[in-house]
C-alpha cells in the first residue's frame, strides 16, 4: 500500500502541480486587482452581518463550515510534517501559496455562487456544478464529481482521524495491544476509533444544519484558544522571535532540505491546509444565503487568512521557537537537524505536542490532543458534506436509491480505518485525494476564465454597487453576459 501511494503521489505532485497552484494565485491575484488585500474591510463586514434562510446558511455558517475543513490536522501534523522534511523555509512558501491562494479562493468561491441550484428545499454547488453550467463539459464535471466522492470520503477521512489516533496514544499510551481483521491495534486507538465513529455518525445523519450549527460554534472556539496558547508560548520566548522569523525567511531561499523540498512541501502541506483551488471551500460557499455571489467569495478569501496566517503561523513559531522539531529528507534515515528523539515521526502531532508540553508541564500533550479532536473531527463533518454535495450532483444523472446513506457507511469505514493504521500510509492516501482534486479543480476555474469570466463581472458588478451605495445588492447575470445561472434568474423575476 505505502509502494502503491508513493508511487500515485510522484506523478500527481510532480513539480507541474506545485507550480499550476502558485502560478494560479498569481494569475487570479492580478486579475482581480488583489482583491485579498483591497477588500480586506469587506471581507470582515460581510462576515458579521450574514443571515441565514430555511434553503441555506449564513455567510458565518458557511465561512464556519468551510474553515472546519481548512482548519484541522493539515495546521497541526501537516505543519509539522513541513518543517519535518522541508525545513523551517517551507513555512515561508506556505504563508506565500496562502496570500496568492486568498484569490484562488474568491474566484473558486464566487464560481459556486454564481452557478448553485437549490435541490429538495437546500442549496448545492461546487466545482462538479459551475464547471458543467460554464464549460458545458459535462465529462469533465462528473470527473471531478468522483474524484472528490473519492477524496472526501475515502481517502482525506484517513488523515484526520489517524492523527486523532496518534494524539490519543501521545496522552493515554497504547494499551494493551489487541489482535484484529486489521492486524494488530492498540487499544487505545481502537476505542478512539470507535467513538469517533459513532459521534461522526450522529452528525452526519442529522444534515448540513447540525453539521453547521456544531461547527460554527466548536471552530472559533478551539482556533480562539489555540492560538491564545500560541502567543503565550511566543511571548515567553519574544527575545527568539526575530531570530526564528529571519530563520524562516532564511532557509526559504537557501534551504538547509534543498530548494525542491522547501518549495514542495510548503506548497504541498499550504494547499492541504488552506485548500485555496482545491475545490473544497465552492461547496459551503455554494450553501450561503447571500444577496450577491461575489459577498461569499470574499468572505471565503478571507478564510485561508485564518487558517494558514493565523494558525498555521501559530503552530509554526511553536515549533521553531522551542526548537521542537528534527529535520531530514523524505525517505532518508539520517537528519540534517536533530534536536529531538530521531524515533518520533514528521507526519503525526508530536512536534506541536513536544512544543507545547515544554512550557506546559503535564498539559501540552491532552491540549494538542484536544484541540486536534475539535480540528480534525469538524473537518470530517466537511469532508462529508463536500462528498455529499457531488453525490447529489451524480443523484441527478444516476436515480440510484441509497447513494447518500452509501456515502456515509464508507465515510465511517475510512475514518475507522484511518485511525488504527500507520501515519505514512494516511497522509500518502490524502495527498493523492488532494493532488486529484487540485490539478481537475484548477484547470476548470483556469478554462472558465477565458470562457466566461464569471467570478470577475460578479466583483466589478458588486464593487460598482458599492460603490453606488446601494442598500440592497442585486444579481443580473443575464445583464452581465453569465449563462447557465438559473437560480439568480429565477430569483431576480421572483
Amino acid at each position: 500500500m505505502q509502494e502503491l501511494v508513493n508511487t500515485l503521489n510522484s506523478f500527481i505532485w510532480s513539480p507541474a502541480l506545485i507550480y499550476l497552484c502558485l502560478g494560479a494565485g498569481v494569475f487570479f491575484s492580478i486579475v482581480t486587482r488583489f482583491v485579498q488585500v483591497r477588500q480586506i474591510k469587506e471581507m470582515w463586514r460581510l462576515l458579521v452581518t450574514g443571515k441565514s434562510s430555511k434553503k441555506g446558511i449564513s455567510s458565518f455558517q458557511a465561512l464556519a463550515v468551510s474553515l472546519s475543513g481548512r482548519v484541522g490536522t493539515g495546521n497541526i501534523a501537516g505543519v509539522a510534517a513541513a518543517i519535518g522534511f522541508g525545513g523551517p523555509g517551507a513555512v515561508f512558501w506556505m504563508w506565500v501559496v496562502a496570500f496568492f491562494g486568498a484569490s484562488t479562493a474568491y474566484i473558486e468561491s464566487a464560481n459556486a455562487q454564481i452557478y448553485k441550484e437549490e435541490v429538495n428545499g437546500v442549496y448545492r454547488g461546487g466545482p462538479a456544478y459551475y464547471i458543467e453550467k460554464a464549460t458545458g463539459q459535462k465529462w469533465y464535471a462528473w470527473l471531478f464529481a468522483l474524484s472528490t466522492i473519492l477524496a472526501c470520503g475515502a481517502l482525506l477521512p484517513t488523515v484526520q482521524s489517524n492523527s486523532l489516533g496518534e494524539a490519543a496514544v501521545m496522552v493515554f499510551g497504547k494499551g494493551d495491544m489487541l489482535s484484529t481483521f486489521f492486524g494488530d491495534i492498540a487499544f487505545t486507538k481502537l476505542m478512539t476509533a470507535t467513538i469517533i465513529v459513532i459521534l461522526l455518525g450522529f452528525i452526519i445523519f442529522g444534515g448540513i444544519k447540525r453539521i453547521a450549527n456544531f461547527t460554527q460554534v466548536v471552530v472559533p472556539f478551539m482556533a480562539f484558544a489555540y492560538i491564545i496558547i500560541a502567543c503565550i508560548i511566543i511571548a515567553l520566548h519574544i527575545d527568539r522571535l526575530p531570530s526564528v522569523f529571519m530563520l524562516i525567511i532564511n532557509d526559504a531561499f537557501s534551504p538547509m532540505a534543498g530548494v525542491g523540498a522547501a518549495i514542495g512541501w510548503g506548497v504541498k502541506r499550504g494547499v492541504y491546509s488552506n485548500e485555496a483551488g482545491q475545490g473544497t471551500g465552492p461547496h459551503a460557499a455554494a450553501a450561503a444565503e447571500v444577496q450577491h455571489p461575489a459577498q461569499q467569495g470574499l468572505v471565503q478569501s478571507f478564510s485561508v487568512y485564518v487558517d494558514t496566517l493565523f494558525v498555521c503561523s501559530a503552530t509554526a513559531f511553536m515549533i521553531l521557537i522551542t526548537q521542537s522539531y528534527n529535520v531530514q529528507l523524505e525517505g532518508q534515515s539520517s537528519f540534517i537537524v536533530q534536536n529531538i528523539a530521531g524515533d518520533i515521526a514528521a507526519n503525526s502531532p508530536a512536534f506541536t505536542q513536544i512544543a507545547v508540553e515544554s512550557m506546559f508541564k503535564g498539559i501540552g500533550k491532552p491540549f494538542i490532543a484536544l484541540a486536534l479532536f475539535f480540528f480534525a473531527f469538524t473537518t470530517l463533518l466537511a469532508y462529508y458534506f463536500i462528498a455529499e454535495n457531488n453525490v447529489v450532483y451524480i443523484e441527478r444523472t444516476l436515480k440510484i436509491p441509497g447513494l447518500t446513506f452509501m456515502l456515509k457507511v464508507l465515510i465511517m469505514s475510512a475514518t475507522f480505518y484511518g485511525t488504527i493504521k500507520a501515519a505514512d500510509v494516511a497522509w500518502g492516501m490524502g495527498d493523492v485525494g488532494v493532488g486529484l482534486m487540485a490539478w481537475l479543480n484548477i484547470i476548470g476555474i483556469i478554462v472558465m476564465f477565458f470562457i466566461a469570466k464569471p467570478a470577475i463581472k460578479a466583483l466589478k458588478d458588486y464593487e460598482k454597487q458599492k460603490k453606488a451605495g446601494v442598500e440592497k445588492y442585486t444579481f443580473d447575470p443575464i445583464k452581465l453576459g453569465i449563462k447557465n445561472a438559473k437560480f439568480w434568474e429565477d430569483r431576480l423575476k421572483k
